[in-house]
């Protein structure tokens, strides 16, 4: 690492001066420029005097009247994909024995997406909150949220958010709620990932697009209660209705903490009913697609969801091929309306 906290550096790509804060891990560093502080890869900093000894001789500046001035290009981000995502960020310290660990993890929010959304960011702990943030986030950009001590996730954290659209749209959903659960097994995992890819940090999708409005269909509902039929107010369907997911997980451990004395078949059973749920409610909210993470196995979780796939009259088409994020443990669902 060739910075070292309060270097002055400069911005390589707008120019801009400011100091080095944080040193996060080998390949990312927090800088401070103007007063805003933000994570950056070091590949894109340098130090002041490096520009100084390389810069070309300044030309003798000439009059431009206004009518000649170019437009400037803006600086956003490219978008390198899809969706709503949470980043972990490790920052890295040194033991006793002069050995790299992890101290904690930077949380950021980073949205791959040309909307700007408003959102509810919550951290529950063991089913307390324990830090809440309401914030906005623009396209193709990042946002802090918070930092994690790295023996805190053994707690069984709860990542909870709530989006909408910063300008309002008729024809979208009034919100998105996605959350994120993670065991301490699979968090190794990633770790492990992240260091023979010698990749910086390591993150998790919270959503690819932002749902349709579910039109409302007026029905009476007189003639089914004269016909004996219970009738539920719209707020208890919501309460048993889970909310829009573009990704589901089905592994059991997802679904509830008291599984270890549960049969084969109670476990199978449990996992279907959770993905009717969810794939009503993706239905419900017209989204175009949906993955389900049924993991590998003997493939008898895989093999039932086919099965009702293929006598569901809104599926367009579903594989189940090789995933960057979850191999062959997830079938992709296309629907049509």
């Amino acid at each position: 690492m060739k910075f070292e906290e309060g270097d002055k550096i400069i911005v390589l790509l707008t120019e801009e001066e400011g100091k080095v804060v944080e040193i996060m891990n080998e390949k990312m560093v927090m800088i401070e420029v103007k007063g805003v502080r933000f994570p950056t890869y070091t590949d894109q900093i340098d130090f002041p005097y490096f520009k100084m000894f390389s810069k070309k001789r300044v030309e003798e500046k000439q009059k431009v009247f206004i009518d000649n001035v170019k437009s400037e290009k803006g600086s956003t981000k490219q978008k390198v994909a899809d969706g709503m995502f949470v980043s972990f960020v490790p920052v890295f310290s040194k033991d006793v024995f002069d050995d790299q660990i992890i101290e904690k993890f930077k949380l950021y929010l980073i949205n791959q997406t040309d909307i700007e959304f408003n959102f509810t960011y919550d951290l529950v702990f063991n089913g307390v909150s324990d830090f809440e943030l309401h914030n906005s986030i623009t396209p193709l950009n990042d946002f802090y949220l918070n930092d994690v001590k790295f023996e805190e996730l053994s707690d069984n954290p709860r990542f909870e958010f709530e989006f909408s659209l910063k300008k309002p749209d008729k024809r979208k959903a009034e919100y998105f709620e996605a959350s994120l659960k993670i065991k301490a097994k699979q968090l190794f995992k990633r770790i492990e990932e992240m260091q023979l890819k010698n990749e910086p940090s390591f993150s998790y999708l919270l959503f690819q697009e932002y749902p349709d409005k579910v039109e409302e269909v007026k029905v009476d509902l007189s003639r089914l209660g004269n016909s004996g039929y219970r009738i539920y107010s719209a707020h208890e369907i919501r309460q048993n209705m889970p909310a829009p997911q573009s990704v589901v997980d089905l592994h059991i451990e997802k679904l509830t903490d008291n599984w270890k004395h549960l049969s084969n078949f109670e476990i199978l059973t449990i996992q279907l009913k959770a993905f009717e749920k969810h794939y009503d409610a993706a239905i419900a909210h017209y989204q175009p697609n949906m993955i389900v993470i049924h993991g590998i196995g003997a493939g008898k979780l895989r093999d039932e969801i086919h099965e009702i796939l293929k006598g569901k009259g809104q599926v367009k088409s579903f594989r189940n091929q090789y995933h960057p994020n979850y191999g062959y443990g997830a079938t992709e669902i296309f629907f049509e309306y």
